[in-house]
């Protein structure tokens, strides 16, 4: 093994091809995160409506490395970065040396300027995030039973999602399936049929970055499940008591955000450019400008297609920069011919509405409904790690589709009703 130093910071999902492309390079790996697991992050939001539990979609790292010598894992969060130095300062005090640093560090929710929302409408990006959320919503119909005051009990039974996007639309039709059919049964005092799951969205129509047609079946879909989908209306407030979209206040006590995100600030640890949403703009071999050793990937990096537009921040881009800075590293180390530029390959976006119906966009192929809820489905188990979580997850799929009932409606975290306000 060569003394080659690569400080790989991120373990997501590009952070994680990265490493596993570097297999057998004769190099020493450190791979830094602020937790100690990998997150399927796609399925976060079936953690946070009751459908999955957090084992089944978060793998520890150092589990996923034990037989990997070249390897060190270290749980930790960078504050800095001395390009010139060519370390890497972590909270703790600690510092790491580097001959080739990977920041793949992803991002986090935005909320325009307004971070004051964010206590009383929590993003969803990492499972404390998904927990939380799914405690609220548990809670919110605990605390609904047992209120007198009718017009209270309606703001306990409006959730209120921030954003159209796959995110959005995907909370959306999960609660008010949660709602409309798992639940009522269950209540004595309350009919939970009646909550209202109102979805807004800012732009002119839900999951913009979709084929139109398929926007529409969504947008069709979700008010089949009762989901009260307002568009072109900005959210101007948000606050325990509820929120208020355009001039109308909705009494609302459980509000999550959805609507946009910001990256790390891996563009001001090494002072370089970067766009509107903080990504740091890099080369075309996503090395970051002047600094030949340094290179960015992921939710953190803006990255141009082709035809001008931006490489989507999802998983499959991710994975496809690390694998491909993976073979510029390999290139450097061996004297070869650095590899051509990096082209991303857009294999489908995807997206579910509620746990019956999908849609899925390939460019000249799009498919809905009930088959492409399947394909979806099939498409997400394969990608997910290890055989266990694999058989778990499509077992409890098969167990709701037939049954109607979640499993996971365990109330998590601070549980006492008096500690949640």
């Amino acid at each position: 093994m060569s003394d080659h130093h690569v400080v790989v910071v991120g373990g997501g999902f590009g952070g994680l091809q990265l490493v596993n492309g570097l297999k057998g390079a004769g190099v020493k790996i450190t791979l830094l995160d602020r937790r100690n697991h990998h997150l399927f992050q796609p399925l976060l939001y079936q953690v946070a409506t009751t459908i999955l539990s957090t084992s089944e979609i978060a793998w520890p790292i150092r589990r996923l490395y034990a037989d990997r010598p070249d390897v060190t894992v270290l749980l930790g969060e960078v504050t800095g970065v001395d390009s010139g130095a060519k370390k890497v300062s972590l909270r703790n005090g600690m510092t790491l040396g580097y001959d080739t640093l990977v920041l793949a560090t992803g991002a986090t929710h935005a909320y325009f300027g307004r971070d004051e929302w964010e206590p009383v409408a929590p993003g969803l990006k990492t499972l404390e995030d998904a927990t939380t959320i799914r405690r609220r919503v548990l809670l919110a119909f605990e605390k609904a039973e047992m209120e007198a005051d009718p017009a209270v009990r309606d703001a306990l039974l409006t959730f209120t999602i921030v954003g159209a996007g796959p995110t959005g639309v995907e909370l959306a039709g999960i609660i008010a399936e949660l709602a409309h059919f798992t639940l009522p049964k269950e209540f004595r005092n309350i009919d939970t049929r009646k909550t209202r799951v109102v979805l807004v969205e800012a732009g002119p129509r839900v999951l913009p970055t979709f084929a139109e047609e398929l926007s529409a079946y969504a947008q069709k879909a979700l008010e089949k499940l009762g989901v009260e989908v307002l568009l072109g209306k900005p959210v101007t407030e948000c606050s325990a008591d509820g929120v208020r979209i355009g001039e109308t206040f909705t009494p609302s006590r459980t509000i999550v955000w959805a609507a946009g995100v910001t990256a790390s600030p891996a563009a001001r640890w090494l002072d370089i450019p970067a766009d509107r949403a903080g990504r740091a703009i890099v080369e075309k071999d996503l090395s970051a400008p002047g600094l030949p050793d340094v290179f960015i990937i992921g939710d953190t990096a803006s990255v141009m297609r082709e035809d001008g537009k931006p490489v989507p921040g999802i998983a499959p881009a991710a994975k496809q920069q690390g694998g491909y800075v993976a073979k510029v590293i390999r290139a450097g180390l061996s004297g070869k011919p650095a590899p051509a530029p990096f082209k991303y390959w857009h294999q489908g976006s995807l997206a579910t509405i509620g746990q019956s119906a999908a849609i899925i966009d390939f460019g000249r192929i799009k498919l809905k409904g009930w088959i492409a809820w399947w394909i979806w489905g099939i498409a997400h188990i394969y990608f997910l790690i290890g055989t266990r979580s694999r058989f778990a997850v499509a077992w409890n799929w098969l167990w709701i589709y037939l049954s109607g009932q979640h499993s996971a409606r365990l109330i998590t975290q601070r549980e006492t009703m008096r500690e949640e306000g």
